[in-house]
């Protein structure tokens, strides 16, 4: 269940991620770098502020990877990045260290970080997995959620539509694990959750060598997320099994 031209097109690569993925805050003010140009001391920073910058840009590069700007196979360092986003190069460095923990780069020594070419075969893996772990939850809650508690979740469904139309790739990932993740919160089991999200943002990254999504695909995609949700809000367990299932094997292929 993963994975605008015309708004492509009208920026620059880096730019878009900069700009759509990251509040413009990503920009590292000058005394939060070391330039002052006065004579006093530089303000004490909070701690949090480097792990805030870093968490930005962790997230502008899951962006970058999911809408194929950071290509499979590729090697980007660290200061060519850092001077993308308008920010030194530790903040990127260790971001792209989180993202070679969860299997997105390699680090190749000396060098910076290489995008991991994945193969069809990795990506039915995780489909696998993802359905072992969440079809029998969903087909569980099914059977005990009031009709209510899955109406709440109406906004997070259109919201997986609404970038889909658009053929936001980034948007529409974000959307979607939102979607998945608030469906699965429901079983009230917390580590489930984050190990199923964890299965789900990897299943995101583009194939090499393979076309990105397209934004018929995404369509489809998130419309069995409202037919899903409809299934769920009216107790149809026969339509709700059959959907879940079919959104699982849909995702193998």
């Amino acid at each position: 269940m993963e994975q605008g031209r015309a708004r492509e097109q009208a920026r620059p690569p880096y730019a878009s991620v900069a700009s759509a993925t990251t509040p413009a805050s990503v920009r590292v003010p000058e005394q939060a770098r070391g330039e002052h140009t006065h004579s006093e001391p530089p303000a004490p920073r909070p701690a949090v502020q480097r792990h805030s910058v870093r968490g930005q840009i962790l997230d502008a590069l899951r962006a970058a990877l999911v809408d194929g700007q950071l290509v499979p196979g590729q090697v980007y360092s660290a200061p060519a990045l850092g001077a993308r986003f308008g920010v030194s190069a530790t903040p990127v460095r260790e971001a792209m260290q989180q993202l070679a923990i969860e299997g997105a780069v390699e680090v190749v020594p000396n060098r910076g970080f290489r995008v991991s070419q994945r193969g069809p075969r990795e990506l039915a893996e995780l489909a696998e997995v993802r359905a072992l772990i969440e079809v029998p939850v969903m087909l569980r809650l099914a059977r005990t959620v009031p009709p209510a508690r899955w109406c709440a979740l109406r906004p997070l469904a259109e919201a997986t539509v609404a970038a889909a139309a658009v053929g936001d790739r980034a948007s529409y990932a974000e959307s979607d694990r939102a979607f998945h993740g608030a469906v699965l919160a429901l079983c009230g089991n917390e580590q489930l959750v984050m190990v199923a999200d964890d299965l789900h943002r990897r299943s995101q990254w583009p194939l090499g060598n393979t076309p990105a999504s397209r934004r018929a695909d995404l369509l489809a995609d998130a419309a069995e997320h409202t037919a899903l949700l409809d299934a769920l809000i009216a107790q149809d367990l026969n339509v709700v099994q059959a959907l879940v299932r079919e959104h699982f094997t849909g995702a193998e292929s």
